[in-house]
């Protein structure tokens, strides 16, 4: 499925850099012109997109070579040539960006996410991601999370439900929390979680066991609290914490030390930058 995926991304990449055709490639390069060429990084990175690099290239010409010297996942010093390609120079040339800014996109995401994970070790809690992805490009992005060490939350709409403060708001008063969670097991064989913003809220929903709790823009001292309270309930009354609200890595590492199951942070996708990666013709 994913293979599938990452293929129609790098086919609709290819149609939208090359156009009607790269006229200067055209021009100026012989059609059986062979080269071979590096890629490497220009910066420490958590190395991510291979494998849509070299979709890029093999989609023009199957039989070119593509050798890596890493894996997806591993972390390489500046200057590291991660692949070798050899191949028909007009190949090598017209994939070159596309290539490129997969692997640029992908390892940026993929060693934020990294960065997020060493500062909590040796916590017990996740990294987890959120919907706060580009558009249509979510795929990639949850794979790039993982390969940075962090783990996927709900893919899409249909897969758990999260009841929010903005469906409390529209459904008005429905009640307390407690009977909103009981409705949702008995209407729906999904898991359960519920967003709180105060600790009132949330012994309330402990009544209805919900299977996870999202922990809203709490305090460090707030969550701390909340995990007692957890904890002090039959284990298997406790529900998984979240938390979730200007998570950055400057407070990480003491919202992991409150003992939550989970920080989700939308900065792993919505904030990225670019990491630096080039190619260079070698022969």
């Amino acid at each position: 499925m994913r293979q599938k995926v990452f293929k129609n991304i790098v086919r609709t990449a290819l149609r939208e850099d090359i156009g009607n055709g790269d006229v200067t490639t055209r021009l100026t390069i012989p059609p059986k012109q062979v080269s071979e060429a590096v890629i490497f990084f220009k910066e420490r990175s958590v190395v991510c997109g291979l494998e849509l690099a070299k979709l890029a290239f093999q989609s023009l010409e199957p039989g070119l070579k593509f050798r890596t010297t890493v894996k997806d996942g591993d972390v390489v010093p500046a200057g590291k040539r991660v692949v070798h390609l050899r191949g028909k120079s007009r190949t090598i040339l017209t994939a070159e960006r596309v290539a490129l800014n997969f692997l640029s996109y992908l390892s940026s995401i993929a060693t934020h996410t990294r960065a997020f994970c060493d500062a909590i070790s040796p916590s017990r809690a996740i990294i987890l991601d959120t919907r706060k992805t580009t558009p249509t490009l979510r795929v990639l992005e949850r794979y790039a999370v993982s390969v940075g060490g962090g783990k996927n939350h709900r893919f899409d709409l249909g897969e758990m439900v999260i009841f929010k403060d903005n469906h409390r708001a529209l459904v008005g008063k429905p009640g307390s929390l407690a009977q909103v969670v009981r409705a949702l097991h008995r209407n729906s064989n999904k898991p359960v979680e519920i967003e709180v913003d105060t600790l009132a809220e949330l012994e309330e929903v402990l009544t209805a066991s919900p299977e996870m709790v999202l922990l809203d823009n709490m305090s460090v001292a707030e969550m701390k609290r909340a995990v007692k309270i957890v904890k002090g309930l039959p284990r298997s009354r406790r529900p998984l914490l979240e938390a979730s609200g200007g998570v950055t890595l400057k407070n990480i590492k003491a919202i992991a030390s409150t003992g939550v199951d989970r920080i989700s942070v939308g900065a792993l996708t919505h904030s990225r930058s670019a990491v630096d990666v080039s190619l260079e013709i070698t022969g």
